[in-house]
């Protein structure tokens, strides 16, 4: 195995590491049964798309949805299944304390859900446990055990999933890309990571300290086919900005080289930039500000349907419009994916 160690983490960079990741998926109910009741995160934000209200946007995280523990959906019911390819961000990692990876393990097999046997990757020193798994529409996802997944806390009320066992925001998330130069010269010159390593095609960016949440795996597969969006893929990846100066600095640097990022859009939750990278992955810049906590107190976050002002004359249509929701049933013992105590099946590792 080729692994070549490029530099060590820089501390000052116009990013601060992974926002949010937005993903596509197929039953709205379905969904919030793997990321709350399965993975145990938290749901903080249920809203529409703001571009296509007829659908959620459904956000979960830790405890008040911070940045860099973001997992969100747009769910359209019926969707077809995408395919993983090439300008993708194929696959997203959450980040655990290498001691909950057997809790991890043992729970995945008891709930039924499609994984893969734990292996170790990265260098002495620095070697991550790695859990490779799928949702229900096929998305790909990663439970990844390292030391410095201490420095996050997690939120620690989910059900049947201890604080210490509680996956603790992202790890890392991978662009699969035709080559890896273009991808980089974005990333390192516009976005300030820093190349850290490489293992075979896939090449570590990393930004402040490089701990998790501030990681970019980038992976040349140039003879695979290109991506189709639906349900199961990533829709875009978001990195965090301070302020709003910080965004407009970082998108004055995007239209320098070529790019053509899209104006400043208020998100309610954060102000974003919307561009896509040389190799084809949709990107997006988002403000730490001014967060969840703006229309819901901490206690009853999620629970309700929130709308932006320009969508609450149209509240009762939208209401009527979208499928039920239900939180009573996010339990991995009332789950679609609970197996009955007798038919628990074997690990696929």
């Amino acid at each position: 195995m080729n692994q070549t160690r490029y530099t060590s983490p820089m501390p000052d960079s116009p990013v601060l590491g992974i926002h949010h990741v937005t993903g596509i998926a197929s039953e709205p109910q379905r969904n919030l049964e793997f990321y709350s009741g399965v993975l145990g995160l938290r749901l903080v934000k249920r809203t529409v798309n703001f571009d296509d209200p007829s659908t959620y946007h459904l956000y979960y995280g830790d405890e008040v949805g911070s940045p860099g523990s973001i997992m969100t959906f747009f769910p359209w019911p019926g969707s077809f299944r995408g395919q993983r390819g090439v300008g993708q961000a194929a696959v997203t990692s959450f980040s655990v304390l290498p001691s909950a990876i057997g809790f991890w393990m043992e729970r995945l097999v008891r709930l039924g859900i499609e994984h893969d046997a734990m292996v170790k990757r990265g260098p002495d020193g620095d070697q991550e446990r790695v859990i490779a798994l799928r949702d229900h529409d096929g998305t790909a996802l990663e439970i990844v055990g390292h030391a410095a997944a201490e420095g996050r806390r997690p939120w620690g009320r989910a059900a049947g999933v201890a604080e210490d066992h509680a996956i603790r925001g992202f790890h890392s998330v991978t662009l699969w890309v035709h080559e890896h130069e273009p991808t980089e010269r974005v990333l390192v010159d516009s976005l300030g990571f820093q190349p850290l390593r490489e293992d075979e095609t896939t090449r570590r960016y990393v930004v402040g300290t490089g701990a998790p949440g501030c990681i970019v795996d980038v992976r040349a597969v140039g003879g695979f086919l290109a991506s189709t969006s639906g349900a199961g893929t990533v829709h875009h990846v978001a990195f965090e900005v301070e302020s709003d100066p910080s965004e407009l600095a970082v998108r004055e640097r995007l239209e320098e080289i070529g790019l053509r990022p899209t104006p400043v859009i208020d998100r309610m939750y954060f102000h974003s930039v919307y561009f896509s990278e040389p190799g084809g992955v949709l990107f997006e810049l988002a403000t730490s500000a001014p967060g969840f906590l703006i229309d819901e107190p901490i206690e009853t976050l999620g629970e309700q349907l929130m709308l932006p002002p320009q969508f609450e004359r149209s509240r009762a249509g939208i209401e009527r419009a979208l499928p039920p929701l239900s939180s009573e049933r996010v339990g991995p013992e009332t789950s679609a994916f609970a197996a009955p105590a007798d038919e628990k099946p074997e690990s696929p590792g």
